[in-house]
């Protein structure tokens, strides 16, 4: 049986240690091949700079041993968790900048899903959502993200909240996640239409319908809110219900335009306490 593949990637902070459990738990009863990545980086080294010398050797295998000795101890602690026999691990130290590699990675592995806490190493509270996890979400195309924030232990989300205009055409493999998570945790999906006018239009309707086809193997309820702007509305409705996972469709140019610019993720990131699922649109 195929195994799903998962990319974690990890720089040794209690955030990153925190979100590969979090994916163990979420993935308990599925056969998974977990890659846990390190990379490693010299400071002020860039490979189109003329300017900046290369870096000696000896700095690169410094680099490199330090990143390698860690992954040796988290094997370890990693080692003390139950054994789940459908779950096997890759540890990758790799040298680059982040983005690029995980970008390599993700094709030469085929990774399905990328899991990743939401701060890294400073673990510092007023970074919302820090900046890889939201870079990630923003760069990485091809895959999509799950943030994890620091706050959040493992529980099966009570429900996933799910935010759309109606106004694109979703496809199959682009909500695989979503239908995914939703049946393995039983976690109902809350399709949270925002919007100005009560009436939808016709092609809203035909993309209501195909979305509720494919979201047809998942339990899924309906919610209006009119005349509320898109941030508050979100933000109100996961509020006042705690819901415990958001789940949005990253599009280029469309309804969030780009949501990761900074307001919205301002605002989703006050549920410092609450998973988002980034899923791309594959056309882009």
């Amino acid at each position: 049986m195929m195994k799903k593949r998962i990319l974690i990637p990890t720089d040794f902070s209690k955030n990153a240690f925190n979100a590969t459990k979090y994916a163990m738990e979420l993935y308990k009863r599925e056969n998974c091949e977990f890659f846990i990545l390190n990379t490693y980086y010299l400071p002020g080294y860039a490979k189109d700079n003329l300017l900046t010398p290369e870096p000696s050797e000896k700095d690169r295998l410094e680099v490199k041993e330090k990143s390698e000795k860690k992954i040796e101890q988290l094997k370890l602690q990693l080692s003390i968790y139950e054994e789940n026999t459908n779950h096997s691990f890759t540890y990758l130290s790799e040298f680059g900048s982040f983005f690029n590699v995980l970008k390599a990675t993700v094709e030469k592995h085929d990774i399905e899903l990328i899991i990743m806490g939401t701060q890294g190493e400073t673990d510092n509270r007023t970074i919302i959502l820090g900046s890889n996890a939201v870079n990630a979400m923003e760069k990485i195309r091809n895959c999509p993200v799950l943030a994890i924030p620091a706050s959040v232990m493992f529980k099966e989300p009570n429900e996933i909240v799910f935010p759309t205009s109606f106004r694109t055409h979703y496809k199959e493999r682009e909500l695989k996640t979503l239908v995914e998570i939703s049946r393995l945790v039983n976690s109902p999906i809350r399709i949270l239409h925002v919007q100005r006018t009560k009436e939808l239009n016709k092609d809203q309707i035909e993309n209501k319908k195909l979305l509720e086809k494919i979201l047809d193997p998942a339990n899924f309820t309906h919610h209006r809110l009119y005349d509320v702007d898109l941030k508050d509305g979100i933000s109100c409705f996961v509020q006042s219900r705690e819901s415990e996972m958001i789940a949005i469709v990253n599009k280029k140019h469309n309804f969030f335009g780009s949501i990761f610019s900074n307001p919205m993720v301002k605002e989703l990131g006050k549920h410092a306490n609450v998973p988002l699922l980034a899923m791309h649109d594959l056309r882009n």
